[in-house]
């Protein structure tokens, strides 16, 4: 490792996102949108990664550690407001697949294709009713989640997943929710 600087800081800037989206969840001032206090924790947290993007490249773990580069991908999960950074950043994981957590990579990618009403491939994120959202291929869906890493669902779980043709009926459950994907650029 060879930025400890960076280091530090960007697990302290992870923090401040933890801290703050755990003080408006005590507040109940998560539901209901975005919180604008959250969204300019999540603004300033983007401005700061590009700045350090620029200067040492893609954040990985040995460049910055294991738990900074946790934190580079909260920081990232967290961008929801700005869609060309997230994708962006999701080529910079690819290309570093070796020196990441490979888990980072499956969420940030399912999380982009579910803001863009699309099928996600490895089962990470859930509707707002708390099922997960409809996946690509249901029948690779545990090889793919076992290439990251991640647990496998029984069977019983896929199959209460639902197709990705109820993409538009599960996305139009939230108005405030589309209207907000509209007016980001995500759809």
């Amino acid at each position: 490792m060879n930025n400890p600087t960076f280091e530090k800081e960007l697990i302290e800037l992870a923090g401040k996102d933890l801290s703050v989206r755990e003080k408006l969840l005590e507040a109940g001032q998560l539901s209901g949108g975005y919180h604008p206090e959250m969204e300019e924790i999540h603004r300033a947290n983007a401005k700061r990664l590009r700045e350090i993007i620029a200067q040492i490249g893609y954040p990985t773990i040995s460049k910055v550690g294991e738990k900074a580069n946790d934190a580079v991908w909260l920081i990232i999960q967290h961008a929801i407001g700005e869609p060309e950074f997230m994708k962006t950043c999701y080529v910079m994981m690819e290309e570093h697949y070796n020196d990441i957590n490979p888990i980072h990579t499956a969420y940030l990618y399912d999380r982009i294709q579910v803001f863009q009403s699309k099928p996600q491939k490895y089962g990470t994120q859930l509707t707002a009713e708390g099922t997960i959202y409809p996946v690509e291929n249901k029948e690779n869906l545990n090889a793919e989640r076992e290439k990251v890493n991640l647990p496998v669902f029984s069977d019983a779980e896929i199959d209460k997943i639902p197709e990705p043709e109820d993409i538009p009926e599960i996305d139009s459950k939230d108005e405030e929710y589309t209207v907000w994907r509209k007016k980001t650029g995500w759809i």
